[in-house]
């Protein structure tokens, strides 16, 4: 019992001193490893950053000011998590909505890979794609503004 305790000691202290180096960082990492057997702590940055990181309020609120004329009368979907936005289910494919779709609550948009995890980002709403604020393989911050539904009638 007291194993699994000193492991579970080990894991918090990695995944504090994981975000910690990710914190520091300038850029979003690449890749994330932490394992609690032997101690590891692997933090992987992309050798040309796409993304700085920048302190958190200020770039939040310049991303939602500069997508509103965007917008306006029209919903926004935003990333649930940060991670790497795919807009179709693997390289070559069909993306999963462009410009001009017809949507449905709860319809598959997008992906986010987080972690080598891929994680669907879906709509929250019906309504038809206007707009697509986000290039296909592009590092997003959580909230991060990526498509714009009109009414669906509209």
């Amino acid at each position: 019992m007291g194993e699994s305790l000193d492991s579970g000691v080990l894991l918090e202290t990695l995944c504090r001193q994981a975000r910690e180096l990710i914190g520091a960082a300038d850029a979003l990492p690449r890749t994330v490893r932490v394992r609690a057997g032997e101690m590891s702590v692997e933090v992987e940055y992309a050798e040309a950053p796409a993304v700085r990181l920048g302190p958190a309020a200020p770039p939040a609120a310049a991303g939602k000011d500069e997508i509103a004329p965007t917008a306006a009368g029209g919903h926004v979907i935003r990333a649930p998590l940060v991670g790497t936005f795919y807009r179709a289910p693997e390289p070559g494919a069909d993306p999963f909505v462009s410009i001009g779709d017809e949507v449905e609550a709860g319809q598959q948009i997008g992906i986010l890979e987080a972690m080598k995890l891929m994680n669907p980002v879906d709509a929250d709403r019906a309504g038809r794609v206007v707009d697509i604020l986000v290039p296909d393989q592009t590092p997003v911050d959580f909230d991060a503004p990526l498509l714009v539904l009109a009414p669906a009638d509209s």
